[in-house]
């Protein structure tokens, strides 16, 4: 099993696509390149929400994923998204992704079936032993529509060594406190889903995020992580605090047509299409966005981000 370790600023990746909706891969190299200047970014997270996966083919998963690979060298680790409400059918991709070279999965939280907690154990159970990864469970109940509860993850950790954090995104950072404060292998991490509740989440025994902003601003979100990850708590509320508005700005009018939008402007991607059913964001929000970022780049060239 990979030792890598999966603390810090993880970003999770956009796939940027061309103005005829094909994959951009010019784009996406350079926008892996953006997140690896400097060593801002600690890991990778490629085909998450913001990757747009259920939009992609298998073909093209794929293709994204030997691209990245290929590019990053060993740079950082690198954790694919896979995650699925068909059990058997998900432990088999699962198994398929072992040799692809990449270091780790993360899994949601089965969606729409909405299971019990019995029903969750047993399906990240079925995907363990179905796997040689490192798998990082995802917890999104605003999306999948049931949260999974802390002694879920708990036991989880406790059974499973290749289950070895938990991407927490249910908004409640007390959720982090309880998981930490079990008795889990030592290793075992807690990651924020959220850039707007990074701090609180660290406070509450997380170490580290998988950030959407950091897309746009690695630099920035990762002194922010660091910082809050160090106990200084003040600093990293000043750096929050100074990014609230892009970060609620992208989530406006949806994920990740907000981050698309402003790669667009900074011209890191070369276009902010997505596929159907989501849309790009609107005219007004674009303006406000390249705003936002004018105020935001001044206020980190200031402070050396």
């Amino acid at each position: 099993m990979s030792k890598h370790s999966f603390k810090g600023l993880g970003v999770a990746l956009v796939t940027p696509f061309t103005e005829t909706n094909k994959v951009d891969y010019k784009s996406l190299e350079r926008l892996v390149e953006h997140l690896l200047r400097d060593r801002a970014t600690d890991f990778l997270v490629v085909h998450g929400t913001t990757g747009e996966s259920p939009c992609l083919t298998r073909q093209e998963r794929d293709a994204v994923t030997e691209q990245i690979v290929k590019q990053v060298a060993g740079r950082c680790p690198i954790m694919v998204g896979l995650g699925g409400n068909n059990t058997l059918e998900t432990a088999e991709r699962i198994a398929a992704m072992q040799t692809h070279g990449i270091d780790g999965i993360l899994s949601v939280v089965p969606y729409y079936n909405k299971p019990s907690q019995e029903g969750i154990y047993q399906h990240f159970s079925t995907l363990a032993r179905r796997s040689s990864l490192p798998i990082v469970l995802y917890n999104v109940p605003g999306r999948v529509g049931v949260n999974m509860a802390p002694d879920t993850v708990i036991r989880l950790a406790q059974e499973h060594e290749n289950i070895i954090g938990v991407k927490e995104a249910s908004g409640f950072p007390q959720q982090a406190e309880q998981i930490t404060s079990a008795e889990l292998p030592k290793d075992f991490v807690v990651l924020s889903g959220d850039d707007a509740l990074t701090v609180a989440f660290v406070q509450n025994g997380a170490q580290g995020v998988i950030s959407v902003v950091g897309n746009a601003y690695p630099r920035l979100t990762s002194r922010l992580t660091h910082l809050a990850m160090q106990g200084r708590y003040n600093e990293a509320d000043m750096l929050q605090t100074a990014m609230r508005q892009i970060n609620t700005q992208l989530f406006q009018e949806g994920n990740p047509a907000g981050i698309k939008a402003l790669l667009r402007l900074m011209c890191l991607i070369d276009s902010d299409t997505l596929r159907l059913p989501l849309v790009p964001v609107s005219e007004e929000l674009r303006v406000r966005l390249d705003e936002t970022r004018k105020e935001l780049d001044l206020y980190a060239s200031t402070i050396g981000c």
